[in-house]
């Protein structure tokens, strides 16, 4: 499925919250969890600064929707993230049963840019997301975002 301009909207709001943890000092990540209806049920961003290395977005999410909706609400709602889904997050997608997955860059794209700067490299492999979760619809990137991410991980990342 295509990146439509109703997606366009929700990944807009993954980038703002990514510049709201940037803004705290935090790495520029944020994700929206968006239900089969179009409602926003929940939304977070990167907390990891403080030292849990786990405090994804998208972890919380999918930590959330395990506790508050149905596995059939689940299965229907879609995560709009900042970032293509690590692959802790990935497979905490697939384990909570969640459905479509859009992000706004890849982790390839993160990785080349990384190198680029000649930042460190994460400490788990950056693999796409249908490698760790192989049934969950993929969608991204969306080139659209490419440069406004990509400032916002130069920003945190680059030297």
């Amino acid at each position: 499925m295509a990146i439509s301009d109703a997606d366009l909207k929700y990944l807009r709001r993954c980038v703002d919250l990514a510049r709201e943890a940037l803004d705290d000092g935090d790495e520029p990540f944020g994700s929206v969890l968006v239900d089969h209806t179009g409602t926003t049920l929940f939304e977070d961003r990167n907390r990891v600064k403080d030292g849990d290395a786990t405090a994804h977005p998208e972890f919380a999410i999918a930590r959330w929707a395990a506790r508050h909706l149905t596995p059939d609400r689940r299965a229907r709602a879609t995560v709009y993230t900042s970032g293509e889904h690590c692959p802790m997050c990935a497979a905490a997608h697939a384990w909570v049963g969640l459905g479509r997955i859009v992000y706004a860059t890849s982790s390839a794209q993160l990785g080349g840019w990384l190198t680029e700067w000649g930042a460190q490299a994460p400490p788990v492999a950056t693999l796409p997301i249908n490698t760790v979760a192989p049934g969950v619809v993929v969608d991204g990137p969306a080139e659209e975002l490419a440069e406004t991410m990509h400032n916002l991980y130069r920003a945190k990342f680059g030297r």
